[in-house]
């Protein structure tokens, strides 16, 4: 009796009938009857770095007048290692203006967004990125996505080694279908693409799920490293590069009343030699394309494949790929995630100053002209442009010369002012959320500013101002923003009502767990009000606020 072949879900059946990524694309772009795509290529877009999204806060208006949602287009463009050049960052600040909704969204993972696109203006637009060599190509999709780094590869030898590996891990896993290069830009511009369509590494249907990769080098997680499905950690001796720990089946996503997905941190798989990690990263990724899940979606990132055949298992059939063991992983410390922030001089004797973008959106307010400083700065910048994994922005490789002129402009346009953010504001991310994300129950990059308007003064009130906690904010369990690592997550459950996680390690070595379901601003606040008090009454000498929660119970 012949084995019974797998209900595959409707994504695998769109993926296999999609002749590598082509669908229906080109004929939804010029169907002018509305500003939606064809149903099957929502899904396929986004292999090609956009999602197709509508104004979810004029849904009901719209209906009224019996018009279809405002759909318009997010387009991510993948920066590897988050490094961009001044003229690359000045082509997506007038993008943003032409085409987009007058804002640039620095992601969480080293990449720009622009939103609010319409259909009629994406492939102009994505033609107009690709003209500043970047690429929206595997930004989103059943690939690997845009692989993240330390942005500084001055601060040591040993970063400038890791970043050229980022970069190289990027390019070999960018997909090689000519479906792109056919659709938005007309096989023109500065690429050669291939004759024929292959894809010796992701197969016709690529992967069961998104698959995402980072390095981190120690002391600093500042890529939250256990979050990936694939992590690399640098290993150094006597300031040379020995190779990397591997860490694999991290990921943030769950779904609420589904108890059978859940967020988990990556396990160690052993110590690779620097040389040989893009084979084991090949290895690695086409064990997932031959064994993840493909029938249901929500069951098919790496984590579960891991978990469902065994690490023992997963690690046995790596060593037999690879035809060779991978070593007993490497001692190393992480002493924190998140940014530093300020000016730093690197070994290249020229500096960098880390800003913090709050909530990763590049816009101007009252308070601040942040964008209109950037650019100005920028205009006149000898140096590069950096996106942080936490959504903060480096002005970077700037030298002697130019210093004073970027911290004048700054301060003129109130980016860098006397008044400190508090340690909570710098240490917080969020979501997009609504009103554009479809999956969003709650706000997110909107609303948590204004909470934390709320909660400084009771920071304040503990003398806890300016204590690093990190605080992290989404619109639904899917983990964009990767609440459950901060030490404060804040999960949407509805409008307005949020799901309290605790305990997470500053370090970003342990998940968080749920102290409170369902919770308003009052009872939000309430809550935190109570932990900051007891926090500051009986924590130990350098005690983190997740370490605490821990110690005394408020979180077993």
């Amino acid at each position: 009796m012949e084995p019974q072949k797998p209900i595959l879900s409707e994504v695998e059946i769109i993926k296999e009938k999609s002749n590598y990524l082509r669908g229906t694309l080109a004929k939804s772009l010029t169907e002018e009857t509305s500003g939606a795509l064809l149903s099957e290529d929502i899904n396929l877009i986004k292999f090609h770095g956009t999602y197709q999204q509508n104004d979810r806060d004029l849904d009901t208006e719209r209906k009224k007048q019996k018009l279809e949602p405002l759909y318009s287009f997010m387009i991510r463009v993948r920066v590897p290692g988050g490094i961009a050049s001044p003229a690359q960052y000045l082509q997506m600040d007038r993008l943003s203006d032409l085409y987009a909704n007058g804002t640039i969204k620095v992601t969480t993972r080293q990449a720009f967004q622009l939103h609010g696109i319409l259909k009629r203006n994406l492939k102009t637009t994505i033609q107009r990125i690709n003209n500043y060599l970047m690429d929206t190509i595997a930004a989103c999709g059943d690939v690997n996505r845009n692989v993240m780094c330390n942005p500084n590869p001055y601060e040591s030898p040993i970063h400038a080694q890791v970043y050229e590996t980022a970069k190289a891990m990027s390019q070999y896993f960018t997909p090689k279908t000519n479906a792109y290069f056919e659709i938005w830009l007309n096989n023109d511009l500065h690429y050669t693409s291939p004759k024929e369509d292959e894809e010796p590494i992701y197969g016709k249907t690529y992967l069961p799920r998104k698959f995402k990769m980072a390095f981190a080098i120690p002391p600093y997680n500042n890529t939250d490293i256990y979050s990936n499905d694939l992590g690399f950690v640098a290993i150094e001796e006597n300031g040379k590069l020995l190779g990397f720990n591997i860490y694999a089946g991290g990921g943030m996503g769950s779904t609420f009343g589904a108890p059978e997905t859940y967020p988990r941190l990556a396990s160690s798989l052993g110590f690779t030699p620097a040389e040989k990690a893009i084979e084991v990263a090949e290895q690695i990724i086409k064990i997932q394309r031959d064994n993840g899940n493909r029938e249901n979606r929500k069951l098919s990132r790496l984590k579960y494949t891991i978990d469902r055949l065994g690490l023992d298992w997963f690690k046995t059939e790596l060593n037999s790929r690879l035809g060779w063991n991978m070593e007993p992983e490497k001692p190393f410390e992480f002493k924190q995630s998140g940014d530093r922030y300020g000016w730093k001089k690197g070994n290249n004797k020229r500096w960098s100053l880390t800003l913090f973008i709050e909530g990763g959106r590049i816009r101007d307010t009252a308070e601040s002209k942040l964008r209109t400083a950037l650019r100005e700065a920028i205009q006149m910048t000898d140096g590069d442009v950096r996106l942080t994994p936490n959504q903060n922005l480096i002005l970077a490789n700037i030298s002697d010369d130019a210093k004073p002129f970027i911290e004048g402009i700054l301060k003129k346009y109130g980016v860098l002012s006397e008044t400190r953010h508090s340690g909570l504001r710098l240490n917080g991310l969020a979501c997009a959320a609504l009103p554009l994300c479809s999956l969003a129950f709650a706000e997110g990059e909107r609303y948590l500013p204004t909470l934390i308007d709320k909660i400084d003064p009771i920071l304040e009130e503990f003398g806890l101002r300016d204590d690093e906690i990190i605080i992290r904010m989404t619109g639904c369990p899917n983990g964009c923003a990767r609440p459950f690592l901060g030490e404060i997550g804040l999960i949407g459950r509805a409008p307005g009502k949020y799901n309290l996680y605790l305990g997470a390690s500053f370090t970003g070595d342990r998940l968080n767990k749920l102290y409170k379901e369902m919770l308003d601003e009052p009872a939000i606040l309430a809550e935190l009000r109570n932990l900051f008090e007891a926090y500051s009454k009986n924590r130990l000498i350098n005690e983190k606020f997740g370490d605490f929660v821990m110690r005394t119970e408020v979180i077993k």
